[in-house]
Parts: structure tokens; C-alpha cells; sequence
């Protein structure tokens, strides 16, 4: 699919504003640029960034209650999902702080640049959430291409309270994570196939206790 069928696809499938199209634009030329020395995404998918990032990344938007006022993006990279969720929050004018979290200053600095030069309501904390002891108090997790399944959990049940919603991309070995993290933890969710990928779904973590 050339760029010019995916931006059409994006807009079939999201229905943004011409607005945040030439946002959009903007982040693919600085991702573009970025890449060659910071290798935010795989080099086989840098022509399919409409698809493969900010369509996938979108997906969880219509699942984001009005009300909540935080979400928290747990490795955020590239900025998937975390900005192309703030972009979109922008433009359907949604009150939502998005927050980054990615230890790389390299990151960082790219991760930055972007919010603002789209004038996005997010910010970038620079932590690393594996190795220090950090509270969270965010409505909303996501994380996409971050850890596997059951470090995610072990994190968001030792570092956050009161959230209502967890968001995780899962790929090819999503249903043995789940089966693997189904030995130490009820976890009440709902499963939406990925529209961008066959081998792909995320899953909708509403409820989650450790056995």
C-alpha cells in the first residue's frame, strides 16, 4: 500500500480533521529523520508508518472514556500509542493528559519535540519503571511493544491504584501470554482483534487480582 492509500485508509477508519492530517505528516517526517540514528521503528516498517503505527496505535481511542483524565503510556519509544492517542484527544477536543514514560534521553528529546510542535496536552517522564520504585495514580495504562504480559501485570498491581482501564497490544504470542499470566492472576478483560494485523488483538484489562 503506497503513503497516499494509507493516509486515505487512516482517514476512512479514524475521520480526523485536514488539521491534525498535517500533524500527522509532521510527526512521520520528524519520525522519519529521527530513525536513522535512533532506530524508533524496525526499518521494514518506516514506509508503512499510516498502518503499522499511527492506524494500530489509534485503534484504542473510541475505547477511552470522556472522563478519564490521565493515561499513561508504559515505554512509549516512538510515541506509540501515547502521542497518536493525544493527537487524536486534540482533535475530537477530549480533556486528556497523556503521560510518557521512556528512559532514553535520545527518546526523550525526539518524544518532546513533537508534543511541541503539535502543541499536545502530554508530557514525557523520564523513568525507568522496571528498576525504581514509582507510584502511579493515571485512570488509564497502555503499552504497546514494551515487556511481556506478565511484567506489565507484576508493574500496574505493585505501582498504580485506582485505575479503571488497561490497554495491551498483544502479537503472535499474545494467547500463550495470557495462558502463562492465567497461573497468577484473575483478569477479567475483553479481546478486540487488531485492524491492522491478523496476528494481532489488544486486550481491555477491566479487573485484575493476583492469585
Amino acid at each position: 500500500m503506497d503513503r497516499l492509500d494509507q493516509i486515505n485508509t487512516f482517514n476512512r477508519l479514524i475521520r480526523v480533521s485536514r488539521e491534525t492530517i498535517v500533524g500527522l505528516k509532521t510527526y512521520e517526517n520528524i519520525l522519519i529523520e529521527a530513525n536513522k540514528s535512533l532506530n524508533l521503528v524496525g526499518n521494514s516498517t518506516i514506509k508503512q508508518i499510516w498502518i503499522r503505527h499511527f492506524l494500530d496505535s489509534a485503534q484504542v481511542i473510541d475505547f477511552i472514556d470522556k472522563n478519564d483524565k490521565t493515561v499513561l503510556d508504559m515505554g512509549s519509544g516512538a510515541g506509540f500509542p501515547g502521542l497518536i492517542i493525544a493527537i487524536l484527544a486534540k482533535d475530537r477536543k477530549i480533556s486528556l493528559k497523556l503521560e510518557l514514560v521512556e528512559k532514553s534521553p535520545k527518546k526523550n528529546f525526539f518524544l518532546k519535540e513533537i508534543i511541541s510542535k503539535l502543541k499536545l496536552n502530554a508530557e514525557v517522564l523520564d523513568q525507568d519503571i522496571l528498576n525504581t520504585e514509582v507510584k502511579f495514580d493515571n485512570d488509564v495504562f497502555v503499552a504497546r511493544a514494551f515487556k511481556p504480559l506478565n511484567i506489565i501485570l507484576e508493574l500496574i498491581h505493585n505501582n498504580a491504584q485506582n485505575w479503571k482501564k488497561i490497554f495491551i497490544f498483544l502479537g503472535k504470542t499474545g494467547e500463550q501470554q495470557l495462558i502463562q499470566a492465567s497461573n497468577n492472576w484473575d483478569i477479567k478483560y475483553k479481546q478486540r482483534m487488531s485492524i491492522t494485523n491478523n496476528d494481532s488483538f489488544i486486550i481491555e484489562i477491566n479487573k485484575l487480582k493476583k492469585k
